[in-house]
């Protein structure tokens, strides 16, 4: 369906008019700016920005066809001494530089000192940005009661009912938390029976037991305040920077039959949360940016709410109040109600048609999203009484898939720009340089250097990093199976170099070094038991899938304290650049065609489950069953690792195209009957020369070698289109 833009006047551009309706009837009211400048300034920002960030793009093919011939010239194995000395020839490799520390300023303490779960949500879903934003703080009896996490051969965790032997348990297992985390001196949390606050100054909390006997804690200094109204009574506690609260509630329906009255205990979990604009979102044309802008400017004003029916009800989700406190000393004070938010941009190759330059040229995305997000940042002022998201004035922005030092430079350009168009200060957009891309791992700290008194984040991610480590290495044979690159040399030695810069560049107290997601949302037991690990390591936040999730975590960050693991760990030898740089081969002709199979399917099967939602529907981040129908949280980070793999398989003669083409539609049968009570569903199988979505899984498979990176944007964006001018009959 053809539209007419609209041409600004003297800016040379063409806006889409449902984007110009958001910004000028939305967006500027918003933060009290006129529309010419506006424009004005988007209109040089593209002009003097497009051709370095051409450039830029370019030096990736460039590079990238310069590895090809060289893996094609030297089969494996080769001398890696030679590898590596062809990679710094043509520049891959970057000199690392003297060393330096950040110089980043202005970094709210969520970011800054404290250590926690950190969500990532897509931001055009109200709903979920919401429930997101509110997850600062969670009821651990419902996380426990709810989740696997408790026993279950009492009774499911979703069954009919409560079950008042699994209440218990949750209760027994709050309260051994509460002795690590909250300590009583010679006492257990299991054996008080009552709270109050003592009527010294400064106040404190007092426990009694069944015994008459008044118990303290074992450290003053961990109690940092109390709530009261009529009988009911909130003691908070802090560890490791993290609150604690305990509800006394004797007319709660809990409470009321409760030991102590202790109707629950509610964690501070979800610190920080990423709205994110890039992988989780299917935002392909003006309409959709409009809706991911719009929730984000919703966000940051306070006002964004979304009603739906749940369970007969008609329910409206707003954000959360804030938390107020009498201090021991009596002074009053407040907590955030609402995580910490950054929003996450897309990366530099992605354009968007939403606005035209003079050469009616879609523009890079990337430069529309710093500017976009940064100015809806702006209306963040907060409602009466409620604290801003950032108390600092900042405005943190996630940035994906940069490769290299010099894309980095490139960003601190864009938004040291941005600032000069909207009027802030510098350095209020701080970035987050998520090292997803094997370019940027290799000369990380040449990639800080170019952002270093702007930068608060960096992290590591299994899935995007990957599949970059997949196309990087194409050409120079042919991959293991996904579980077992896990266990290559490389994939430690980068985990453990991304904390170690991150370290050595002086990121702790300034920002944070994060852990990538955990992607299965109802095994929170084997969560439990894993991903305490991400602390240990010394990562100061890490992703979880869910609220729930977001509060089981932060049970972690009580158990480790995070600043003190980075100072034992900041004396360790550096990770080893040589191992990040062996590529993880195999010889493929050890495994049995069964297990070569087994391991198809599961590629397709998971592509095929998550691409029909994205090009169908629009939902780019969903829970897709595996092939054991076990529910994975899934964006493009898993179908960019999928599609090369499967890629790298067909180029190697692993697998021929008529195997693939038989997996991918034998599976989309599995997937269609995985998802046949879905209303709306569209079959795959019933007729795969109209199925939009399996044509697209086909193309991700079939043309994966020749993406630019891996990346699976441009074909997916252009089958949504496909499939939305359908649905307008077009």
């Amino acid at each position: 369906m053809s539209r007419e833009f609209l041409r600004v006047e003297h800016s040379g551009l063409r806006i889409d008019p449902v984007f110009a309706a958001f910004v000028e009837s939305e967006l500027l009211p918003a933060i009290d700016r006129e529309a010419g400048p506006f424009w004005a300034g988007l209109a040089t920002l593209v002009s003097e920005l497009t051709p370095a960030n051409r450039e830029l793009l370019a030096r990736r093919d460039a590079l990238q066809a310069q590895i090809d011939e060289w893996h094609r010239a030297h089969p494996a194995p080769w001398v890696h001494d030679d590898y590596l000395t062809f990679l710094r020839s043509i520049g891959y490799l970057e000199e690392p530089g003297a060393p330096f520390t950040l110089e980043t300023t202005g970094v709210d303490s969520e970011i800054a000192r404290i250590a926690g779960p950190q969500l990532v949500v897509p931001v055009d879903n109200a709903r979920f940005a919401i429930n997101a934003c509110n997850a600062r703080w969670g009821s651990l009896y419902d996380a426990l009661y709810g989740t696997d996490v408790i026993d279950e051969s009492d009774g499911k965790a979703r069954g009919e009912g409560y079950n008042a032997r699994r209440g218990d348990a949750v209760v027994a297992y709050a309260a051994d938390f509460l002795d690590e985390a909250v300590p009583l001196k010679g006492a257990s949390h299991r054996d008080v029976v009552a709270w109050s606050v003592g009527a010294s100054a400064p106040a404190s909390a007092v426990a009694l037991l069944a015994d008459d006997r008044e118990v303290s804690l074992a450290d003053f200094g961990q109690f940092a305040g109390y709530s009261r109204d009529g009988d009911r009574l909130v003691l908070l506690f802090c560890r490791h920077g993290l609150h604690i609260e305990l509800h006394i509630d004797p007319r709660h329906p809990t409470g009321r039959h409760a030991r102590a009255n202790l109707a629950d205990v509610v964690l501070e979990s979800a610190l920080t949360t990423i709205q994110d604009c890039e992988d989780s979102v299917a935002a392909v044309d003006a309409e959709d940016k409009v809706r991911v802008y719009r929730n984000w400017l919703g966000l940051m004003q306070g006002e964004l709410e979304a009603s739906f029916d749940k369970n007969g009800r008609r329910l409206t989700r707003r954000l959360a109040d804030d938390r107020h406190f009498l201090a021991p000393d009596g002074a009053a004070f407040c907590l955030p109600g609402r995580s910490l938010m950054l929003v996450r941009n897309v990366g530099h190759h992605m354009t968007t048609d939403a606005v035209l330059d003079r050469k009616s040229e879609a523009v890079f995305e990337g430069m529309l999203d710093a500017l976009v997000t940064a100015a809806c940042a702006m209306a963040n002022r907060g409602r009466p009484g409620r604290l801003p998201n950032s108390r600092s004035g900042s405005v943190y922005i996630v940035k994906p898939k940069m490769h290299g030092a010099a894309e980095a430079m490139f960003t601190n350009t864009l938004f040291a720009r941005v600032e000069q168009l909207l009027g802030l200060p510098d350095n209020s957009l701080k970035v987050g340089v998520m090292d997803e891309e094997r370019r940027t791992t290799v000369n990380l700290a040449a990639c800080i250097h170019a952002v270093r008194t702007r930068l608060v984040f960096i992290n590591t991610g299994f899935l995007d990093r990957t599949g970059d480590e997949i196309h990087t290495s194409m050409h120079a044979g042919p991959v293991p199976p996904k579980e077992a690159i896990k266990s290559e040399p490389w994939i430690r030695a980068y985990e453990d170099w991304n904390v170690d810069l991150g370290i050595r560049c002086g990121l702790p107290g300034r920002g944070q070094i994060g852990k990538g997601m955990w992607a299965k949302p109802d095994a929170m037991r084997e969560m439990m038991l894993s991903k305490g690990a991400h602390p240990r390591a010394g990562a100061s936040c890490a992703w979880v899938p869910s609220p729930t999730a977001a509060t089981l975590h932060a049970m972690h960050y009580h158990r480790v304290d995070v600043r003190a693991r980075q100072a034992e760990l900041a004396s360790r030898t550096l990770a080893s650049l040589d191992d990040i740089l062996i590529p993880p081969l195999a010889d493929t002709s050890a495994l049995s065609a069964d297990a070569i199979q087994a391991e198809l399917d599961n590629n397709a099967q998971g592509i095929l489950g998550y691409v029909v939602r994205w090009i169908d529907e629009g939902i780019g981040c969903s829970k897709v069953p595996d092939l054991d129908n076990v529910g994975l949280m899934e964006d493009r980070a898993t179908l960019r690792i999928s599609s090369q793999h499967i890629a790298n398989w067909l180029l190697h003669q692993v697998v021929d195209e008529a195997q693939v083409e038989t997996a991918l539609r034998r599976m989309a049968a599995i997937v269609d009957a995985q998802n046949a009570t879905l209303p709306g569903y569209r079959s795959m199988s019933d007729d795969f020369g109209g199925s939009l979505a399996f044509q697209a899984a086909r193309d991700l498979v079939f043309r994966g070698g020749e993406q630019p990176n891996g990346y699976t944007e441009t074909l997916l964006h252009a089958w949504r289109r496909k499939a939305k001018a359908r649905a307008r009959g077009g």
